[in-house]
């Protein structure tokens, strides 16, 4: 139990104790509530046990109580539901956030919490915890922003709630000024916690504040000169600004201070990594795999160093070892595909799929390796099956317009596209490929090139103008509405940074708009996109 609730029910106990004239008063509850208030004292601790201190109480109010108690019971009620409330709630932090009973178990705590602050408004840890159940998948944003708003303002005389309360909201305050705003006062309430001052250094440096950065770091440092997470904070710091060298002598003091870990061994073969040092990296992981060889994350590092060495088969060892461990690793199957044995990594998930049919992660993954494999139909029916399950998938929804595209269904493709958008309004993807078959689909009915042309230029924004294959998308929008030198000075800027193989297809569409001809989109094979940038998610 918090302090703050115990402080709560000893009150409230007391002043029932202390109150003149006979300690129990009359009344059809007040057995109930002295049963209740008996189990309270012994300072319960399971569930079981808070779940009866509040049928006792709830007992207790239904069959009546005079005004000084009924006042006691509810207090007492509010107290031990926060409390019950916040041993769900901690038991849901500890558990991974999925499988069946998460939406239960956190429906179950808010539900707790909720009724708890309605009958005892001011619970700032009460409302904090609110918060954070809210900004767990899937959770209630508003009223996320309005419980931390309350936890803030009740928690003023709480100096260490009232600083994570700020950090929390500053983790998903948009503005930076305010978040800053927010990280600022956390410091001021707690000057001295390393944690507080290693936050604000990691926000200044997202703000591009980097010198007030290092000096947060050095000060969370001297604070907690012990703390590991202190020199990992710098070092990330200091590979952002590229001084490679120094943070590795950072990781070195993580490794002093913790020998037996792997980790800090594969931060360090991370960073050689960025310095292309590969031998050096190699080093690193060998040593973290003598230390643990069953760790998946080592075995696939490895990998992609071998691969990037030339030495294919040496990767292939690791990624099958890797997958033996944990057969549905998405960045092991990845990885497979990239070692040239895509067939292998379907294999792989299609003997998934038979032992588990229901599993969308699976289904997924075989989506995205059945379309690098021209398989669109195939790809077709797996992204429809999960779509058939989770219509708001970003993955599927992208992977099966993709498909629909290159099989010559535009008009569906269409649909997947519009729907995508409205989940992700700022996806270059999908925003260039909805503007590409908008500008260049065969079908009149289907083509809007002013539309086309807004989408086109948004996804050139986004990706800096610097994508050969959306500045293509771009041309092929001016074509279409008519403006053929502004598509084909589009066309020629998109040759300029274009890789080796999309100089060709940009060479074709250059030849149609030097025609005066718009490009037309065939029935049967898609232009080459970009895949979408997310990992697949369990």
């Amino acid at each position: 139990m918090s302090r703050p609730i115990r402080l709560i029910l000893a009150a409230a106990v007391l002043a029932i104790l202390v109150t003149p004239g006979r300690a129990w008063a009359d009344g059809a509850g007040q057995d109930d509530l002295d049963r209740a208030t008996e189990l309270q004292l012994n300072k319960p601790k399971t569930i079981d046990e808070l779940s009866a201190v509040i049928r006792l109480v709830e007992s207790a109010l239904e069959k009546g109580l005079d005004q000084g108690h009924a006042d006691f019971a509810r207090s007492l009620l509010a107290a031990t539901l926060v409390q019950r409330g916040s041993s769900f709630a901690g038991m849901l932090m500890a558990s991974p956030l999925q499988g069946p009973d998460f939406a239960n178990r956190r429906k179950a705590a808010l539900a707790d919490l909720e009724r708890g602050v309605q009958l005892s408004p001011k619970q700032p840890q009460a409302c904090f915890l609110i918060a954070r159940l809210n900004l767990l998948p899937d959770g209630d944003a508003k009223r996320a922003g309005e419980a931390l708003r309350q936890a803030i303002e009740l928690s003023t005389g709480q100096p260490p709630l009232h600083a994570q309360a700020l950090m929390l909201r500053a983790t998903i305050e948009k503005n930076p000024e305010k978040r800053l705003a927010d990280m600022d006062e956390a410091v001021r309430t707690l000057p001295d916690d390393a944690a507080v001052r290693r936050a604000r250094g990691l926000l200044r440096a997202d703000l591009g504040k980097v010198e007030e950065s290092l000096a947060d770091m050095d000060e969370a440092i001297k604070l907690a000169p012990k703390d590991l997470a202190n020199y990992e904070a710098k070092a990330i710091v200091l590979v952002g600004l590229k001084k490679y060298d120094e943070a590795l002598v950072n990781l070195d003091k993580v490794l002093e201070l913790s020998p037996n870990s792997v980790t800090p061994l594969l931060q360090k073969a991370q960073v050689h990594g960025l310095q292309s040092n590969l031998d050096a990296a190699l080093h690193e992981l060998d040593l973290a795999h003598s230390m643990q060889p069953e760790n998946v994350v080592v075995l696939l590092l490895r990998a992609g160093v071998y691969r990037d060495q030339g030495e294919r088969e040496k990767a292939l060892a690791d990624v099958r070892a890797a997958l033996k461990l944990q057969p549905r690793l998405p960045d092991a199957l990845r990885l497979l595909a990239d070692l040239g044995k895509r067939g292998e990594a379907i294999a792989q998930l299609e003997g998934l799929r038979r032992a588990e049919p229901k599993d969308l992660l699976v289904l997924l993954q075989l989506g995205m390796l059945y379309s690098a494999e021209d398989k669109h139909d195939r790809a077709l029916e797996a992204y429809s099956v999960v779509l058939a399950q989770r219509p708001d998938e970003p993955l599927a929804l992208r992977g099966r317009g993709d498909a629909l595209l290159s099989l010559g269904k535009h008009q569906q493709a269409i649909a997947d596209y519009e729907a995508l958008i409205k989940l992700k309004p700022k996806d270059p993807g999908t925003l260039n490929n909805l503007a590409w078959v908008l500008a260049t689909s065969p079908d009149e009915k289907l083509r809007d090139g002013k539309r086309a042309l807004a989408l086109a230029t948004e996804a050139c924004e986004l990706t800096e103008y610097k994508a050969a294959h959306i500045l293509s998308t771009l041309a092929a929008a001016y074509a279409e509405s008519g403006d053929f030198q502004t598509a084909i000075q589009w066309v020629e800027k998109g040759v300029e940074v274009a890789k080796a193989e999309e100089k060709e297809p940009l060479g074709k569409e250059l030849e149609s708009y030097r025609a005066g001809k718009p490009w037309r989109e065939s029935l049967s094979a898609q232009k080459p996109q970009q895949p979408p940038p997310e990992k697949p998610q369990q």
